[in-house]
């Protein structure tokens, strides 16, 4: 996945994210955000990849990602690889 799709799904998983009363907050309260910072971080990708960071927290939270928006369940993590910050490390 090239870095402009990574984004644009990353986007879509905050729309998502302001789209869940109950998940927003966790989001805002986990990554020290607010309103301003969110809106501004829409066009980040390292902000974004924390978004990613988040949904990728919970396997019910990125069924639910994909499903009500019709994502393959992979795509976040592939998503999230492409963004700065989300290289797989190596430990050796």
């Amino acid at each position: 996945m090239n870095r402009e799709a990574a984004m644009a799904l990353a986007q879509d998983a905050l729309i998502w994210l302001a789209r869940h009363e109950n998940l927003m907050p966790v989001f805002l309260n986990a990554s020290g955000s607010d309103a301003p910072s969110v809106r501004s971080g829409a066009r980040d990708p390292h902000f974004l990849g924390s978004v990613l960071d988040f949904v990728l927290m919970d396997d019910a939270w990125v069924v639910a990602f994909c499903d009500e928006r019709d994502h393959a369940y992979e795509a976040p993590a592939r998503a999230r690889a492409a963004l700065p910050g989300g290289q797989q490390v190596h430990w050796t």
